[in-house]
């Protein structure tokens, strides 16, 4: 019997996709996912879409963030959060100030390139456009794509290089514990993302498991792209070890130039449906806990 796969880290041009998210329902349905979850950077606008296309196409479709966080040194931690309420009043309202920012800040990245354009005898990008085009939640990577449709680059590398990291700005970041509180408060669990992509050192990732497991923290997403498949049974131990649940997601943006496809990855995860179930049991507890 096949084993039923799922892929719980997908983005939608509700943040910084190239795929609205009945598109992604779509191609995750067509790849053969049993269920997935769109996890937009600090932004749940496309979950209600996501869900219906879900009904109609039989996929399952939990509801999920991906948060930009820090601690102590440590800047942009990935969070994720599942199976909350997206529809919470405090969360909405957290998430549409971290959005009023983050559209201010990359208003100011654009105006900041555009003078770099005007120094190269270039024409200046037009932000409203870009806002348009994005048709949610505006992020570097669709001032990358702006670029690109003018023939100022030739791929997204070069836009960054070239444009968007000397003229970068300043982000703004949740503290990670008020992050869990935050996902917790809207009924759902705390996973942190892409463990190798905050730090590599073993021993520097299991003190700061330590510390996010204090906090609150509920899971590990272990099978991720940033791990060879020993990385990734390296990753479970450490999730069992701290007595976490373990999840998996492809990260996929649908960017032209990327090889990252939805519930593969870079061609080699092969995620469970057993990662659904571990959220679910979380839930389950936590909400008999609460409401006995």
């Amino acid at each position: 019997m096949t084993q039923q796969r799922v892929d719980l880290h997908l983005h939608t041009t509700c943040s910084d996709g190239s795929y609205s998210p009945q598109e992604v329902v779509r191609l995750a349905a067509e790849a053969g996912m049993k269920a997935i979850a769109i996890a937009d950077h600090d932004n749940v606008d496309g979950i209600d879409s996501a869900l219906q296309a879900g009904a109609e196409l039989g996929i399952e479709v939990l509801t999920a963030v991906e948060l930009s966080t820090q601690w102590q040194e440590f800047l942009d931690i990935h969070l994720l959060g599942y199976g909350f309420d997206h529809h919470h009043p405090e969360l909405v309202r957290q998430l549409a100030d971290f959005r009023e920012f983050r559209a201010r800040r990359n208003q100011q990245i654009v105006e900041k390139v555009n003078l770099q354009l005007a120094g190269e005898g270039r024409e200046p990008l037009d932000f409203m456009a870009i806002a348009e085009s994005a048709g949610g939640t505006i992020g570097r990577p669709h001032i990358a794509l702006a670029l690109r449709a003018a023939g100022y680059v030739q791929n997204h590398d070069e836009a960054f290089e070239r444009y968007l990291v000397p003229n970068d700005v300043t982000k703004r970041f949740f503290p990670i514990d008020e992050a869990i509180t935050l996902i917790h408060n809207a009924g759902g669990v705390a996973v942190l993302a892409h463990p190798p992509y905050v730090t590599r050192n073993h021993n520097e990732l299991e003190g700061l498991l330590e510390s996010f497991v204090a906090m609150g923290l509920d899971g590990l997403e272990a099978y991720n792209n940033g791990v060879n498949q020993e990385g990734v049974y390296w990753l479970i131990n450490l999730a069992r070890r701290h007595q976490l649940i373990v999840t998996g997601g492809s990260d996929f943006h649908g960017t032209e130039d990327s090889i990252i496809s939805v519930g593969c990855g870079v061609g080699r995860l092969k995620i469970p449906y057993t990662c659904v179930d571990e959220i679910h049991s979380v839930l389950y507890r936590r909400r008999n806990t609460t409401n006995p």
